[in-house]
């Protein structure tokens, strides 16, 4: 970790801004897409290379499941998905007349690349009046949710897929929820 690393900028977003990154995704060209793969990279803490190598078989629609093959040699975990984002998968694929295994595509049906991510974040993030958005950010707002809801170190690390926790315990020691009733 950098020596001002205490010093930087705020990286995350909260709920409510997560929620209006969420509406104005919806509200672009490839709304359900978009839409989707802005949640799935929130709720599961994706990297923006985890995301783009989502398959379709990582899907269990009946499990209501989802495999997290995670890079960068993390933890690979099986997650539950709710019931707002399996209707969200449903609505996406239900849009589609391909049988590609990719989970996000582009129009000339590749999967998405790391560049057409980051424009979907930053136009999204642009029409929410929240400035630049790039994806990792919300890799730190899914950590950063989940300390505030109270949850410990080691239940965010293996969510989150890290082997070390000090990748994690960034999230626990600025969680203003651990604060709460202090006075």
């Amino acid at each position: 970790m950098a020596a001002d690393a205490h010093e930087r900028g705020r990286d995350y977003l909260g709920l409510a801004q997560i929620d209006k990154l969420l509406a104005c995704a919806k509200a672009g060209r490839h709304g359900a897409r978009d839409h989707l793969l802005v949640l799935m990279m929130f709720r599961h803490g994706l990297r923006v290379s985890e995301a783009i190598a989502l398959r379709r078989d990582h899907v269990d629609l009946e499990q209501s499941r989802l495999w997290v093959p995670r890079l960068k040699r993390g933890l690979s975990v099986e997650h539950p998905v709710e019931g707002d984002e399996l209707r969200a998968i449903r609505r996406c694929l239900g849009q589609r007349d391909d049988f590609l295994p990719w989970l996000f595509v582009s129009e000339r049906q590749q999967p998405l690349t790391r560049q057409a991510v980051n424009y979907v974040l930053a136009a999204a993030g642009e029409r929410a009046g929240l400035g630049h958005i790039h994806p990792h950010m919300l890799r730190h707002s899914c950590g950063f949710a989940l300390a505030n809801r109270g949850y410990d170190l080691r239940l965010i690390q293996d969510y989150l897929g890290h082997r070390d926790p000090r990748h994690t315990a960034r999230y626990t020691r600025t969680a203003a929820s651990r604060f709460e009733g202090l006075w």
